[in-house]
């Protein structure tokens, strides 16, 4: 388990350096500080607002669960959308689950010592 935290760790400062490598190569005027380290991981470095935070941190109409983060490299998980697909995935589980101990349950009963 500590070695995958420091891969992880590891993977997060190469992203970081890799995106301000990206930027720092560009002309001065071209730089915007926001895009996508070998485009796939998101980067931001521009000054987060209220507006991107609450599309990152609190967008319920979106389907996205991931969407790029506010400030720095990565990314940021949609709140309601999140806890919609937990809720979802618990209620099917539990559905599943009713429906196993309800098909078993018969067999149960006739097997059992009471009903002999």
């Amino acid at each position: 388990m500590k070695d995958l935290y420091k891969l992880a760790r590891t993977l997060v400062w190469v992203a970081f350096f890799g995106a301000l490598y990206q930027e720092l190569r560009k002309p001065d005027a071209e730089r915007t500080w926001h895009g996508k380290v070998a485009g796939v991981i998101p980067y931001d470095f521009r000054l987060p607002t209220v507006e991107r935070l609450r599309r990152a941190y609190w967008d319920p109409e979106s389907e996205v669960i991931f969407s790029d983060h506010v400030f720095g490299v990565g990314w940021a998980v949609n709140i309601p959308v999140a806890a919609r697909r937990l809720a979802a995935l618990v209620d099917q589980y539990a559905d599943a689950s009713r429906s196993l101990r309800a098909g078993r349950s018969p067999a149960r009963r006739s097997s059992s010592p009471e009903s002999e």
